[in-house]
């Protein structure tokens, strides 16, 4: 994953907006109007999708089959976006949220369809996305029916919670959706219970000892971000308190309390990003206490997490994520595998005993440091690790001879890079999996891996369960 921001960034499924002419429907709705609609089912985004005179219309927290009125709020060129106003027939999949503020916040906008319907869903997206891009024979492609968890709460290992004053209160929560207004998320049912009571308390000492807490219209305080990250098999916990400065007052008597209450948190670190930016992390990352890292286990091996390393969020559903990996590259003794967007090489390492070799690149150093001592504490020999973007890389490796017999990808949100694409084509290595967490871009990228490659089938995974975002896992044939 070469990009641990962007790799879980939100996308727009909306239309792109054009500078044409206002359609009569346009000029004949006006904002606030109320609207019937039938939804005929959900687009990538959760929303539901209905049409009224001929244009489609979003509307947050509709359901399919569900008959419904909606307020509009916004017009454009090729849509309208509505406000639900009332459900005149509700849909036999809606269920009552376990969070209150589910439709205030991402991360939680399907939390009231039945988790029945949210599985169908995710296959569903799939389909949508190959129906927008039409890569090669997209209209057969078998899409397998998605694999979802016996209890889809409670899976998140990692608490990313922004930090800011409310009401002279501190608060740690995340944005209200397209805007810096934060909710304080004093419970939340998708993450793992202890980063929540780490969370809360971390919160109420930063009240205690009144550590200045960032604001962001002034620029002004210090704590902007506090990361929680659990190590689901180990009981570990890291703690970064993200700050706009290298100063951190009072962090000995944090420190102290939270040593005392939780003798999980075994790693205290300090990550500085001052000033503002649209990046949650900076650059310099120190420890305060404790190891510098977590360790985990995902099936039979053990992993080192430095702060910033991507690792998923879903240990559960990782494990079935990485076998359908597994099965759908068959592996053998000769294989020369290659693990692209490596992260801290839980994937490549995991396949390390059906291959030959295993190489991965990612352009995040902690990761691949991470990666390489992963290596050497599962006791692991065939398999290395090297900082760089793929697209640079593997044809690096390949112009010092070495030739790729099976291919694992794991891109960021945004998708293959066009050069690497180009290498696939190039390279043609006999086996190849992508797995994709943006069935956009996936299907993009299919439009132009079709040339070499047959898709066998597509195996959507619940990475997510609560939310619009869909995991899924590509096997290809090789064209001959």
């Amino acid at each position: 994953m070469n990009n641990n921001q962007n790799r879980h960034a939100h996308f727009q499924a909306k239309p792109t907006q054009t500078k044409s002419r206002p359609t009569s429907v346009q000029a004949t709705i006006p904002i606030g109007q109320r609207i019937p609609l039938t939804i005929k089912r959900l687009g990538i985004n959760g929303e539901g999708i209905g049409y009224f005179k001929h244009t489609i219309c979003f509307v947050k927290g509709a359901l399919p089959n569900e008959v419904v009125t909606a307020t509009v709020t916004e017009i454009h060129p090729r849509y309208m976006i509505a406000k639900l106003h009332t459900i005149r027939k509700k849909s036999p999949d809606r269920v009552t949220p376990r969070d209150a503020y589910a439709d205030e916040v991402g991360g939680f906008e399907l939390e009231h369809l039945s988790y029945a319907g949210q599985l169908e869903f995710k296959r569903d997206v799939v389909r949508q996305a190959l129906e927008k891009y039409r890569p090669s024979g997209y209209k057969y492609y078998k899409l397998l029916p998605t694999i979802g968890m016996e209890n889809p709460y409670e899976y998140r290992n990692k608490a990313q919670f922004q930090v800011r004053e409310l009401d002279g209160k501190v608060a740690a929560g995340l944005y209200k959706e397209n805007s810096h207004d934060l909710v304080d998320l004093p419970t939340c049912s998708v993450q793992h219970p202890l980063t929540m009571k780490v969370m809360r308390r971390v919160v109420a000492l930063l009240e205690t000892y009144q550590v200045p807490i960032y604001n962001e219209k002034q620029g002004s305080g210090i704590i902007k971000t506090v990361v929680v990250r659990v190590a689901v098999a180990t009981n570990e916990v890291q703690l970064v308190f993200i700050t706009n400065s290298a100063k951190l007052p009072h962090k000995r008597e944090l420190i102290a309390d939270l040593q005392k209450e939780f003798p999980e948190i075994v790693s205290y670190m300090q990550n500085v990003n001052k000033g503002k930016t649209s990046l949650v992390w900076g650059d310099e990352t120190t420890l305060l206490a404790g190891k510098s890292f977590i360790q985990d286990k995902l099936g039979e091996l053990t992993f080192n997490l430095s702060a910033r390393a991507f690792y998923q969020l879903n240990p559960y559903q990782t494990v079935k994520l990485y076998d359908e990996a597994r099965k759908a590259l068959e592996l053998s003794a000769n294989t020369n595998l290659v693990d692209a967007y490596s992260g801290v090489g839980t994937i490549g390492l995991s396949l390390a005993n059906k291959a030959k070799e295993v190489r991965g690149m990612d352009i995040i150093p902690e990761s691949i440091t991470d990666a390489n001592e992963n290596a050497k504490l599962n006791g692991i020999t065939n398999a290395k690790y090297q900082v760089g973007r793929a697209e640079e890389v593997l044809p690096q490796w390949m112009a010092e001879g070495f030739r790729p017999d099976a291919l694992v990808v794991d891109p960021p949100r945004t998708g293959l890079d066009d050069v690497l694409i180009q290498t696939i084509l190039t390279s043609k290595p006999e086996r190849f999996v992508y797995i994709s967490c943006n069935p956009s871009t996936l299907a993009r990228d299919l439009t132009q891996l079709t040339k070499s490659y047959i898709v066998d089938y597509i195996q959507s995974i619940d990475m997510f369960p609560q939310t619009a975002r869909c995991e899924a896992v590509v096997k290809f044939t090789r064209r001959h």
